[in-house]
């Protein structure tokens, strides 16, 4: 129980100004909220808005300055008890101003000439939080006057424990932390709920100089200040001396700079918030995004560690950046100089394909090098996987997965007279081949065949549906993903393939909540709209996994559980510039994109599968840890038969069983029902 208060409550305006101005209280240069000019008011001072993951976990803060408020009755006790030991040891027995401690500091000053000061909890907590009225510069009689007033008036209409609150909740700790709470994780990586003594009595050392006494970077001088901390709480009578004793042997120890966990998310929902009038930079909302928070981590994890590698690897083109800090390694001086002066940089994009909702979004290599997010506001060529649009449209218009095709020079003339004349990566020919093996062994020549065939218009109609906003001209050169698209709308419109040909909307904010927990703002949601027959998309898909099995992905398979089911496509751009992988699985879409930010080779062969597969790889098998993967199953209207994969004709007692697969097909276009599609390209290549 605290004492009760004696003292006199005569203003003390006439003792010299040196008794005030040496206090142990550094005062927030950074302090917001507006005063009332009530200085004995307690107000909120500014709060960060904090960003949680779909499990309520902390991954990101919105705000000018970095604090969270806490009741004063979640924190251990010795946590106040530290801060008032040594700011304010008769906290409890005055009335906001201390006369004894004032009388001491005035003798001190006196008989030795040491200036030193005499400030209570409450007068430091009236200076600090209303700058703008109690101007603890000032060292005018008036000043300390009109402050010894407020700080008795603050004593008269609130509690000590409302005090001590208000206190803890507005200092600052360094680093951009205020408050304990955000000191206890900038710190020590936990709440300050589960400060340990000597953690809480390490941060109470830090209010005479967040610089000086900073644990992380001055370890001894925190550690020597803290014990003093110790041995006043056991003075005071707040611990024992053998508690005391006990936590002075306990070493500092802190944690490593906290990496934010999705800045790029964070960024994205306070642009999305404030678009919706919330004003999330003023502090104190909650918002709840549809971020897996572990997903999250393992996606950047994944990001980065693939590049690194890639960067090691012979032939890498660019400079080597050390992992999640972008500085360049400094290379041996027999290396050959890089041809590129830059970083590899990358983006990993996983979705709910059933919902919209984003798990996970990566931006970039390294928040802290460059915040640009490559995920949402880059805009790069696709490459191959730009195809399966085009498959999707020609099976819409009824060409069949068994159908035959000519892998085959092609010569188109575009409007301009130029003679247009894809080939493939491996500068060769395959002949003829089925649809599923074309898509298999992504053969660009087919491609543009296809989508010169339905009409580069109709392909490009139907990504639109899927979502893809980006401009796409309608040339022969776009069936192979020469235009740019930002990776998170082409990941998105991928997401038709895996949800019946249904597209969704990307989706980051599930509802933002204000301090008191009401909820200002619920997104609505935007009504899913039919983007392709949603048998069209099961066998496009189910063509996609060829892909994986035994095509440009195997790299892909080969780190993903045979028990997991993906399907997807790689993309690399000429010159090898930019690598892709999009795919999917039952249950979520995951992209990678791999490039430079200024346009240049990665390395010579660089491709997607071989580079942005194996990412993406990593992404899915880490997904799935804890997760059971589900299956595909064909809508109605989707039969099969079983398909000799050299002829696409129906197998029969000749066929080696290696050569007999099972091919899906609308009903009414499988063999037998209807034979033109076999034969759309009997007359050879388009072209000439």
């Amino acid at each position: 129980m605290p004492a009760p208060r004696f003292l006199p409550t005569a203003p003390l305006w006439f003792l010299p100004s040196a008794v005030f101005v040496g206090g142990v209280f550094t005062p927030l240069q950074a302090q917001t909220a507006a005063s009332s000019g009530e200085p004995w008011r307690i107000i909120t001072p500014a709060q960060v808005t904090v960003v949680l993951g779909r499990d309520g976990s902390l991954i990101g803060e919105i705000g000018r300055e970095r604090r969270l408020n806490v009741p004063l009755r979640t924190l251990p006790r010795y946590v106040g008890q530290a801060f008032i030991a040594v700011e304010d040891k008769r906290f409890y027995q005055h009335d906001g101003v201390d006369l004894v401690g004032v009388a001491g500091a005035l003798k001190d000053a006196v008989t030795k000439g040491n200036l030193r000061g005499a400030s209570t909890i409450t007068q430091l907590l009236v200076g600090n939080m209303h700058p703008d009225v109690i101007d603890r510069r000032d060292r005018s009689p008036a000043r300390k006057l009109r402050e010894q007033q407020a700080a008795r008036e603050m004593e008269r209409r609130y509690s000590k424990e409302q005090i001590l609150e208000a206190f803890l909740n507005q200092l600052d700790f360094g680093r951009g932390a205020f408050g304990i709470e955000m000191a206890a994780r900038q710190y020590f990586g936990k709440g300050a709920a589960e400060l340990t003594l000597a953690e809480a009595a390490s941060l109470a050392s830090m209010p005479k100089s967040p610089t000086l006494y900073d644990p992380s970077r001055y370890t001894a001088r925190n550690r020597e200040r803290r014990n003093t901390v110790l041995a006043l709480m056991a003075q005071q009578g707040y611990i024992t001396p053998a508690q005391a004793a006990a936590a002075q042997r306990e070493p500092v120890v802190t944690v490593s700079r906290q990496e934010k966990l999705a800045p790029w998310v964070t960024d994205v929902v306070r642009v999305q918030a404030e678009r919706a009038g919330v004003p999330v930079m003023s502090g104190g909302f909650r918002i709840q995004t549809t971020i897996d928070a572990v997903l999250q981590r393992q996606a950047q994890r994944a990001l980065s560690e693939g590049i690194n590698e890639i960067e090691a690897r012979p032939g890498f083109r660019g400079t080597r950046c050390a992992a999640n800090a972008g500085t360049p390694i400094p290379a041996p001086a027999t290396a050959r100089k890089p041809r590129v002066d830059a970083c590899l940089e990358g983006a990993v994009v996983v979705m709910d394909p059933t919902t919209g909702d984003v798990r996970a979004l990566v931006g970039g290599r390294d928040y802290a090098r460059s915040s640009f997010n490559r995920a949402i506001d880059g805009n790069r060529q696709p490459g191959s996987s730009f195809k399966a649009f085009v498959y999707a449209q020609a099976m819409s218009q009824g060409l069949t997965a068994n159908a035959m095709v000519a892998d085959t020079a092609l010569r188109v003339r575009l409007e301009n007279g130029q003679v247009y004349s894809p080939d493939n990566a491996d500068n060769a020919f395959l002949g003829a081949l089925t649809l599923r093996d074309a898509l298999t062994r992504s053969r660009n020549p087919v491609a543009v065949q296809l989508a010169m065939s339905v009409g580069m218009d109709s392909v490009i109609a139907l990504a639109r549906r899927t979502g893809l906003r980006s401009s796409i001209a309608p040339y022969p050169s776009s069936a192979l993903g020469a235009r740019v698209v930002q990776p998170l709308d082409f990941v998105a419109a991928y997401a038709a393939f895996d949800h019946g040909g249904v597209s969704v909307e990307p989706r980051f904010i599930a509802r933002i909540d204000d301090r008191a927990g009401r909820p200002v703002f619920t997104p609505q949601g935007v009504p899913m709209r039919p983007a392709m027959d949603p048998r069209v998309a099961f066998i496009v898909r189910d063509m996609l996994q060829d892909v994986v099995e035994r095509g440009t992905a195997t790299a892909l398979r080969r780190i993903v559980p045979a028990r997991i089911p993906v399907a997807g496509k790689t993309g690399t751009t000429n010159d090898n510039t930019d690598v892709w992988f999009v795919g999917m699985t039952p249950e979520l879409v995951t992209g990678v994109w791999l490039g430079f930010d200024k346009p240049a080779m990665i390395a010579p062969g660089a491709a997607g599968g071989t580079l942005a597969a194996p990412i993406a790889g990593r992404v899915i098998a880490a997904a799935y840890e804890t997760r059971t993967a589900g299956t595909w199953t064909p809508p109605p209207g989707v039969v099969a038969a079983e398909i000799d994969r050299l002829t696409g004709q129906p197998s029969d007692g000749n066929t080696p069983a290696d050569r007999r697969y099972r091919e899906w097909f609308i009903e009414g276009t499988e063999p037998g029902a209807l034979a033109w599609p076999l034969s759309l390209f009997r007359l050879g290549p388009i072209g000439y």
